[in-house]
This record gives structure tokens, C-alpha cells and sequence, in this order.
């Protein structure tokens, strides 16, 4: 499949769907990834407030790895039975509207170990949420683009999602952490815990707009079930009858489609190690190289600066060669740039390698969807795109789980590196038999 640029007509015909609406959601997303998963909450969580780093990261990580067995269970049908019984919408809304109570009630975490798995079960609950609203959010976008003009939208939410996080998390370091304009007392960690109110407001306010101007588009009009060309309503299909259904999905895929198949299981397993490398970096700045809250922030708000460069200069390389090479590049990028980290314990070393990190994960996930834009065809966006993202939600346990054993294993927090290093080359080594251009 060749790509065209946008034609004026195409372009006419977007002017009056919520594209702008629909990426907000992504700027209020941000917050929870950025904010609460990686850089904020968790670091505090997993901080010698609630006991040993060892412990608190193992617990995290337990509590990540269920949230993801979670997914694994309900993300695959959750997306079908919302598109078939025409209540997306509903879906996003009650979504989104359960992160934002679970990450709200995280104010409740007190500095004490015997909240900590209070705050990892809100983490892994709003995980669940979070993850089963982005499949939700994710098959929109059939409906809000065309052929010609769905990598430029996706492009904008990606866009919108990296510089909401810096948005938010510079809001976070002047006026909850450093220097606290707000004039939040530290007294009991209330500034932090106050960081919660803030990301569930964030994320509630910016989704507002796409549920208000969601598009209208039945299941079959954004390319959902083309193939039969009519949408049966999910209430009166059983979850066993919607499992069974996916089954068919997947057997036709892997008898007549082989290469989306293989795609689908390589990005879910490297995607994976993408999202570990985000959710850990936090944890391991401060409980592995000391950094200060604040510092553990203004990392966060350079590296995310770096992985949306990053993501605009691998979609130039992508163009010229191809979205396989990019992804082979990046990863293999990654493992060299994480693999000193292992070695040496310095913050200077963790700064110019992390932001190493940050600079391979934009081009990672950028090509990793237009590999899968360029498989998909015509009339068949919505399902596709609904597998990409329940397949990376159904794997989102391996990162979490191999970061826990091998912290158990050798003993140190550091080590943890190494199981997400072993998910991204994993995933290095399926995509390498993958066509060079699908």
C-alpha cells in the first residue's frame, strides 16, 4: 500500500470532526501515565515511605502483572461488544470516568507501609480502566480521519498526548513539588497525595470534549465489520458468544492473513517492553540513583520532550525506509543504551542514557502503527486497529512480572532493568522475520 499525500478534499471533509476533541482525550491521558505510572505517584509509592525499595517496587510490580492478566481477559471482547452494540461512547465515558475515581482516591494513600497495597491496588485498577478506555479511544479514529489523513490524526494524538505530560508534569513541579506554589503543606506527603486530585481533574476536564462531540458513526460506517456489512447488538450476544467470535478473528487471520498475525504478537510483546521502560524510569531515577522528587520530574519533562523529537524524526525515516527498519533500529537502540545502566550506578550516566531511552521509544511506537496502517485494509480499520490495541493490553504483564523476579532474584532494585531489556529483545527478535514493507 503506497502512500498519498492528503487531498484537498479529504482535508475539506475532516474540518468538522472532532480531531482536536479527540486528541484532548490523549493530553488527559497523559496524566495518568505520566503523572500517576510514572513519574509522580509511583516514585512515591515506591519510595522508603512504605518500606524497603525492594519491596515496594516487587509490590508494585505484583500488583502491575495482575492489572495486566486483568487486560488479558477482558481487553479482547470489551472493544467488540462497545463497536457492535453502538455504545462506544458509553464505554469511553464510563472508562475514563472509573480512572479518574481510582486515581482521585489515591489521595488516600498516606505515607504509611500499611497503605501500600492500598495505592498499588488503585494503581492496578485504574491500569484495568485505563487500558480497556484507550481500545475504546483508539477505534475512534476510523471515524475521525480518512484513508488519506488517518497517520497525519494519529500523529496529532500522539503529539498531544507527549506534550500534555510535559504540561502536566510542569504544573506538578512548580505547584505540588518545587517550589510549591500552591502552598500545599509537605506535612504527611500532602503535597504529593494533593497530585492525585490534580491528575483525576486533568484527565476528567480534557475528556470532556470527545465525549460532547463524539463522532456518530455506526460500527460498519468507521469500518468495523465490513466484511458483513451489518452490526448485531452485543446485548444479545453472551461473553462466550463474543470470545468465540474473537477465536474466528484470529483463525481467519492466522490462515489468510499470516503477516498481520506475527505483526500483532511482535509489536504486543516489544509495546510491552516500551511501557516498561516509561513505568520504571521513575522508580529507578530515585530509588536506584538517587534523585529527588523534583529531579525525577524534570527528567521526566526533558525526556518527554526527547521521545516526541524523536517520534517526528522517526516518521521521516520511516517514509524513506520503511516502518520495520525503524523498529529494528529502535529497539536494538534501546538495549544498547539500557544495558550501562546495569554496570554503573551514576545519575550523570542515568541522565544521558535514559534520555537515549526516550529518543528510541518516540520512533518505536510511531512505526509500530504505521506498519500496522499499511496492513490494514480499506473497510477494516476499526477492527484492526481494535486488535492492535487489545493485543499490546493483553501482554502488558510481561514487563511488570519480569521487573519483579529479577528484583527477587539478584536482590537489588537495578536488576529490574534486565527483565525489561529481555521483553524488548523478545520482541527485537519477532519483529526481525517480519517483511520489511507489509
Amino acid at each position: 500500500m503506497s502512500y498519498a499525500p492528503p487531498s484537498p478534499s479529504s482535508l475539506r471533509s475532516e474540518e468538522h470532526k472532532p480531531v482536536i476533541p479527540w486528541a484532548l482525550w490523549d493530553a488527559g491521558a497523559s496524566s495518568f501515565h505520566a503523572v500517576m505510572t510514572t513519574f509522580v505517584f509511583n516514585v512515591y509509592l515506591t519510595s522508603e515511605l512504605f518500606g524497603s525499595k525492594n519491596h515496594t517496587s516487587q509490590a508494585l510490580s505484583i500488583g502491575l502483572a495482575a492489572a495486566g492478566l486483568v487486560i488479558a481477559v477482558t481487553a479482547p471482547v470489551t472493544g467488540q461488544r462497545a463497536d457492535r452494540g453502538g455504545s462506544r461512547r458509553k464505554a469511553l465515558a464510563v472508562t475514563t470516568a472509573a480512572v479518574a475515581v481510582c486515581v482521585a482516591l489515591c489521595f488516600f494513600v498516606r505515607p504509611d507501609p500499611a497503605f501500600l497495597w492500598l495505592g498499588v491496588g488503585l494503581i492496578a485498577a485504574a491500569n484495568v480502566f485505563n487500558e480497556i478506555a484507550t481500545v475504546h479511544y483508539n477505534a475512534v479514529l476510523p471515524s475521525i480521519s480518512t484513508p488519506e489523513t488517518v497517520g497525519r490524526v494519529s500523529g496529532l494524538g500522539w503529539s498531544f498526548g507527549y506534550f500534555g505530560g510535559i504540561i502536566a508534569l510542569v504544573i506538578v513541579l512548580f505547584g505540588f513539588v518545587s517550589p510549591g506554589l500552591l502552598g500545599i503543606p509537605e506535612d504527611d506527603s500532602l503535597n504529593l497525595r494533593a497530585v492525585a486530585l490534580f491528575s483525576a481533574i486533568w484527565l476528567a476536564g480534557l475528556s470532556l470534549p470527545i465525549l460532547l462531540r463524539f463522532p456518530g458513526a455506526t460500527a460498519p460506517e468507521s469500518g468495523y465489520g465490513a466484511a458483513t456489512g451489518r452490526m448485531v447488538s452485543a446485548h444479545k450476544e453472551s461473553w462466550v458468544d463474543s470470545y468465540r467470535r474473537l477465536g474466528r478473528t484470529i483463525r481467519r487471520l492466522y490462515r489468510h492473513e499470516p503477516v498481520a498475525l506475527r505483526f500483532l504478537i511482535a509489536s504486543a510483546v516489544f509495546r510491552d517492553g516500551l511501557a516498561g521502560v516509561f513505568t520504571y524510569g521513575g522508580v529507578l531515577a530515585a530509588g536506584t540513583f538517587g534523585f529527588s522528587t523534583s529531579q525525577v520530574i524534570v527528567f521526566a519533562i526533558a525526556g518527554n520532550v526527547v521521545a516526541g523529537l524523536g517520534a517526528v524524526v522517526g516518521g521521516r525515516l520511516d517514509d524513506a525506509l520503511g516502518p520495520k527498519r525503524v523498529i529494528i533500529g529502535s529497539l536494538s537502540g534501546l538495549l544498547i543504551a539500557a544495558a550501562p545502566l546495569l554496570l554503573v550506578q551514576s545519575p550523570g550516566l542515568f541522565w544521558v542514557c535514559g534520555l537515549a531511552l526516550c529518543a528510541f521509544v518516540g520512533p518505536a511506537q510511531s512505526a509500530s502503527r504505521t506498519y500496522l496502517s499499511r496492513l490494514t485494509k480499506p473497510g477494516d480499520e476499526g477492527e484492526y486497529f481494535g486488535l492492535y490495541s487489545t493485543t499490546g493490553r493483553a501482554m502488558s504483564f510481561l514487563a511488570p512480572a519480569l521487573f519483579a523476579l529479577f528484583v527477587g532474584l539478584l536482590g537489588d532494585q537495578v536488576w529490574g532493568i534486565l527483565g525489561i531489556m529481555i521483553v524488548l529483545a523478545l520482541g527485537l527478535a519477532l519483529a526481525v522475520r517480519l517483511p520489511t514493507r507489509p
